[in-house]
């Protein structure tokens, strides 16, 4: 079993790779990436050279390119010790064209050119671009020069999967107030130092809390170890795609806060969220300095509702929970009754879910829902249990189908083999065949999909989450792919692909505990 485990896992990653790998060929490669730019509002903005510049940068965030500034080349050499700031300050002038730079700048720009180009970088120089008549630039016409390198695929893979997971150490942040290292307390300050509830902060980490407790699901938090899906730019700029999924949503939820300061305040901050924002008490002034002691500033707010995975996962289960409790013994008492009136009125149901359109029945059923005075759209701000109601039920209903199908089947095929009549004429009961032969072989592939339909859960339905206006997460990747979100796609990919290998090992593992004649384990010759 558990070589079997592991030659399941190693396979299921090298596919897992390579799915991820053709995602990126096909996003970055197959597609026009100035698509990207179709749903920036800042880009029909950009004029003439500003508006180059903008792409490169985008592309840089997009995964498209590496895209090096002059500007950030000169800061580089500062910090070498091969220019001093002032001189920093007269090379960084650009001539309109190169006749115009001055000899500081000059020979800068040949000494980027030669850096770059030996690296395998092309460099381009953006004139001047002057309004006639005048000596001004035109709008967006600024001189301009940079180095950029399309990535490769095998770079970009190393580079997100090596990215995956991150672990925040006390050596993250650079500039820092006080001693780097971490600190243990039973009693966490966010709470005024006056209730148990141990803690471990950092300084110098990104967040501030690494380990702590709290009276929310599951009741203990870490943000040592994060999951890097990529980030966002059009979905939801500027977040990670992981935190897009799992970040509480709805009207934001008060408590009473201790701030760093001493400062007590009801308000919907949540400390344990703070990471180091540089540079943030300065900026900040008195407003800043009256909460915080140093630049661990940047907080996000606690809300009352669920994540977009939690609502689809919400939703997912109840239906996967109310499709087996009605399909199993549906599908048995069909089995039994082959060709009786039960039968034939569930072969019925089968066949209408099965011809009718799903967005069909999921509208004929709200439609039902409607006149019997049930929500037919999801309120976050105002929730109620009755919401999920026809959701459930909408999501259940091809699901109830296709299990009382295959159970129906599967039941008929046993009774029918051979090993059931030996077993009649040995004298056992028609209830004894049904129990301990019958049923127990049937529903083996039955069980065979459970863990397939429990993390499915997890994915979302595109369909019933989008006509009930569900806030989940099934609407991520097709808006993602409408929006040209590159991170959002790559990263959502992952996340389905690691689900469903997941549910194919974890479907094999539940049917060899429940059948003892399947084995993973090679014979012996």
């Amino acid at each position: 079993m558990t070589k079997y485990l592991m030659n399941r896992i190693l396979r299921a990653l090298l596919s897992v790779i390579l799915v991820v790998a053709v995602v990126m060929v096909m996003v970055y490669a197959f597609l026009d990436r100035e698509s990207v730019f179709a749903s920036d509002p800042n880009y029909p903005k950009m004029l003439n050279n500003k508006r180059q510049t903008y792409m490169m940068q985008q592309w840089e965030k997009f995964g498209y390119l590496d895209y090096v500034p002059y500007t950030d080349f000169l800061i580089e050499e500062v910090k070498a010790g091969n220019l001093t700031r002032d001189e920093m300050t007269d090379a960084a002038k650009i001539g309109a064209t190169e006749d115009k730079d001055s000899e500081a700048t000059a020979k800068m720009v040949a000494a980027f050119t030669e850096k770059y180009k030996s690296m395998g970088y092309e460099v381009e120089r953006l004139p001047g671009l002057f309004k006639i008549g005048t000596v001004k630039y035109k709008e967006g016409g600024d001189p301009s020069l940079y180095a950029y390198k399309d990535v490769p695929l095998t770079q970009r893979l190393v580079r997100y999967f090596t990215g995956l997971i991150q672990v925040d150490n006390i050596h993250n942040v650079d500039e820092i107030t006080g001693e780097r290292g971490l600190t243990f307390t039973w009693y966490d300050p966010a709470y005024g130092g006056k209730k148990f509830s141990p803690a471990i902060m950092g300084n110098g980490t990104t967040h501030k809390y690494l380990l702590y407790f709290d009276n929310s699901f599951p009741y203990i938090h870490q943000n040592l170890v994060t999951v890097n899906l990529g980030i966002s730019f059009s979905v939801n700029n500027g977040i990670d795609v992981f935190s897009t999924m799992t970040d509480a949503q709805g009207p934001q939820k008060t408590t009473l806060n201790t701030y760093p300061s001493g400062a007590v305040e009801v308000t919907a901050d949540d400390l344990h969220s703070l990471v180091h924002v540089p540079g943030s008490l300065e900026s900040g002034g008195d407003l800043v300095k009256n909460y915080y002691v140093d630049d661990y500033t940047g907080v996000t707010t606690t809300k009352s509702g669920m994540s977009q995975m939690g609502y689809s996962f919400a939703i997912g289960i109840l239906s996967v929970i109310m499709a087996y409790l009605l399909a199993v013994p549906l599908g048995i008492t069909m089995a039994l009754n082959k060709d009786k009136l039960v039968d034939k009125l569930g072969t019925l149901y089968i066949i209408f879910i099965m011809a009718v359109p799903s967005l069909g029945y999921i509208f004929i059923f709200r439609a039902i829902g409607s006149t019997m005075k049930l929500p037919t759209t999801f309120n976050v701000q105002t929730p109620t249990w009755l919401m999920y109601v026809l959701p459930v039920v909408s999501l259940a209903l091809p699901s109830i189908a296709n299990l009382m199908k295959w159970l129906r089947r599967y039941m008929i095929d046993q009774m029918n083999a051979d090993y059931v009549k030996f077993a009649r004429s040995g004298g056992l009961s028609e209830g004894q065949i049904f129990s301990k032969h019958v049923l127990k072989n049937a529903i083996i592939p039955i069980v065979h999909g459970i863990p397939a339909s429990v993390l499915g859960a997890l994915t979302g339905a595109i369909i019933t989450e989008r006509v009930y206006m569900v806030p989940g997460i099934g609407n991520v990747l097709t808006t993602a792919i409408n929006k040209y979100d590159n991170g959002v796609i790559v990263g959502v990919t992952l996340f389905y692909a690691l689900l469903s290998v997941a549910s194919f090992i974890m479907g094999d593992v539940l049917m060899s505990m429940m059948d003892p004649r399947i084995s993973f384990t090679a014979k012996q010759r």
